[in-house]
């Protein structure tokens, strides 16, 4: 049987250290490295050595009874928390490690929401049961107060497949077929752990297990009990399809595609499909590599089950589905920041876009994209410690230093009312006419499309063009530049020519359409905030509640149990993001902070972002809100205000 299993926990809960135990208690490795030493089996990469972190996600392979497993062991800081995410969704189980001192942390509950909205089961190893201030006890009372009330603690209650009382009664409560069983003829061993696989399976139950990672306590235990109660069920037979997580360049720059196959069987020289539509793509495999941490072995096919590396695919990407499967995978972590790449003025800008590129690709929450006005290199970024990983990746890579302008926010614009605008765009010999209704739409549901068009007017392939110049890029909003969002846009009618239309006039009407239309509605400014999840003694609340309130936060009613209190609610980005050192100060390192970029909101100094950008949406070369009118052959500009009376269409 073929299991994944992904490794996560907030950063020094000793995660590597577990999987290091893991790979030796099945013979994996001959020696248990550790993370102080710099030696461990999946922590290879320089800067993970030097930092003492997990920034990559890499795997092992290791066999244990009947089953093969692939382990995942994820960054535990927030920083890399989109590689984290991108690997849980070629997972079968998770583990998420807590520590027995420190109990949940923030990023705790970052793992726990991403795995619970993947649909990926879960135990928990309650680790470092040797150190002073231990207890185990109080962390199983934080999983059910803070995660679910549906964990149990199979330390000592699940032995050799023998059940205690507490764990038969606690498994009889949550299947009503079994509980009806247990009342009648009592408790029938082999019934009740198929149950339990069953529920594990289905999320009903979540168990749990303590020991100590570092001074093997408990570990052996656990291996055994995850074996027992995992369970798989891939088929090798059908048509292949799988799912890329992530993507890398080697020493020699060959481009290497991860994937997971979820069906079916790949061989090498076969040809793959993936992309959308017009876009998609089909590519012969020229190898099949299946990595054991830094080594891999060539191998002729890869079945169902599998983690396994391929070359030949030049453009597939993080999320992508292969074969039959042609759904991209949809992620949530995502950043509030960007900043611009400062490079050495006598380097080759393109050169350093194309390396910045690779990085992309190995990274799409990155999202580098070049500046043509400013010619400049931007990057999206979680925080500091990325930025500087970056630094130290680049310098090892590719052999030439960096450094990053300061972090700015990223910024959205949208509109506050109904407007329709008017695009035309008729040089010499070129047409097109559309005309586009634009509406508000609810926070944070991005931008769509409808066409109430009669195809008379236009032809389905001519609104489907439309459809597509609208959705090939983020365009500007006319106050900051910044990407608009959260709006319907609905295209009303237009007008092509059957001999002057031509490939990207429509593009050009779509764009000036949008743009007049913005140029006549309301605008706003939206800026990302935080979801916030805080707990701490109620000692601290009045402070925190201040702070908030001062950092143009909002919080629900507070939530109190006994001496503590949780406050959750929303707070800007901008003004909380560097809140973290304060709160443990306050809280005397006591409290959980969990900042998690919970979406964009109307900004809450609009007017000094403005002023501050200073974007001039009358030079921006990209865009202009004017139409391009013929008359006896020769082209015309009419401004925004008055390309309306012009329109053609009426």
């Amino acid at each position: 049987m073929k299991k994944t299993i992904g490794m996560f926990a907030h950063v020094d809960a000793g995660k590597t250290t577990l999987a290091e135990q893991l790979l030796f208690h099945t013979k994996t490795i001959k020696q248990r490295g550790r993370v102080d030493h710099q030696d461990t089996f999946l922590d290879t990469h320089d800067i993970e050595k030097q930092r003492g972190i997990t920034v990559f996600a890499d795997q092992a392979q290791l066999s244990f009874n009947n089953s093969n497993y692939y382990l995942i062991d994820t960054p535990g800081h927030v920083d890399f928390s989109p590689e984290m995410e991108r690997a849980i969704q070629v997972m079968d189980y998770a583990i998420i490690i807590i520590s027995a001192v420190e109990g949940i942390e923030g990023h705790t509950e970052t793992v726990w929401r991403l795995l619970q909205q993947h649909h990926v089961p879960a135990f928990f190893f309650i680790n470092k049961i040797d150190r002073t201030g231990a207890d185990t006890g109080k962390v199983v009372d934080e999983i059910r107060g803070n995660l679910t009330s549906d964990v149990f603690d199979m330390t000592n209650t699940l032995e050799k497949g023998e059940m205690s009382e507490e764990l038969i009664e606690f498994i009889a409560e949550r299947d009503e077929s079994v509980l009806e069983k247990y009342i009648d003829t009592g408790y029938e061993p082999g019934l009740w752990l198929e149950t339990l696989k069953k529920l594990v399976r289905e999320k009903q139950i979540f168990l749990s297990v303590s020991g100590s990672a570092l001074q093997d306590i408990g570990v052996g235990s656990f291996l055994e009990k995850i074996d027992l109660l995992t369970t798989t069920d891939y088929v090798s037979e059908g048509t292949f399809s799988g799912r890329v997580y992530k993507i890398r360049y080697d020493e020699k720059g060959t481009r290497i595609t991860f994937i997971k196959a979820q069906s079916g069987t790949l061989k090498v020289r076969e040809e793959i499909s993936y992309g959308e539509d017009e876009n998609s793509l089909s590519e012969k495999i020229t190898q099949i590599r299946l990595y054991n941490g830094t080594k891999f072995k060539l191998v002729d096919q890869a079945g169902s089950g599998d983690i396994f590396a391929v070359t030949g695919l030049s453009s597939a990407s993080a999320g992508d589905g292969l074969g039959t499967l042609k759904e991209k995978a949809a992620y949530e972590m995502v950043s509030a920041l960007k900043s611009r790449v400062i490079f050495d003025s006598s380097m080759n800008v393109k050169e350093v876009l194309r390396y910045f590129k690779m990085l992309d690709a190995e990274d799409p929450s990155l999202n580098v994209t070049w500046e043509e006005r400013s010619q400049e290199i931007h990057i999206h970024v979680m925080g500091i410690i990325q930025l500087e990983v970056l630094k130290q990746i680049v310098k090892d890579r590719f052999h030439f230093d960096i450094s990053f302008a300061e972090p700015e926010i990223l910024y959205k614009e949208t509109l506050d009312t109904d407007v329709i605008g008017y695009g035309h765009f008729e040089p010499l010999g070129h047409y097109a006419e559309i005309h586009l209704k634009l509406e508000p739409a609810p926070r944070n549901s991005g931008i769509t499309f409808e066409s109430v068009c009669h195809t008379d007017h236009l032809s389905i392939g001519t609104q489907n063009v439309i459809r597509t110049h609208l959705f090939e890029r983020n365009h500007h909003g006319i106050l900051t530049g910044s990407p608009i969002t959260d709006m319907k846009i609905t295209l009303i009618t237009g007008r092509a020519h059957i001999k002057h239309t031509s490939g990207g006039d429509f593009r050009e009407a779509s764009y000036r359409a949008l743009r007049q239309g913005l140029e006549k509605a309301a605008n706003i400014v939206l800026e990302p905030f935080y979801d916030f999840k805080i707990k701490m003694d109620l000692d601290y609340m009045g402070k925190v509640l201040t702070d908030i309130q001062n950092a143009h936060g909002s919080f629900d009613a507070p939530i109190t149990e006994g001496n503590k209190v949780i406050l959750t609610g929303k707070v800007p980005v901008a003004t909380f993001m560097n809140y973290g050192p304060e709160f443990a100060s306050i809280t005397q390192g006591k409290g959980i902070l969990n900042l998690i970029v919970g979406g964009y909101y109307p900004c809450h100094n609009q007017v000094q972002v403005v002023e501050r950008i200073q974007y001039n949406k009358a030079a921006d070369p990209e865009y202009t809100s004017s139409s391009i009118f013929c008359s006896k052959g020769l082209g015309y500009s009419v401004p925004w205000d008055l390309v309306e009376a012009e329109m053609h269409c009426k």
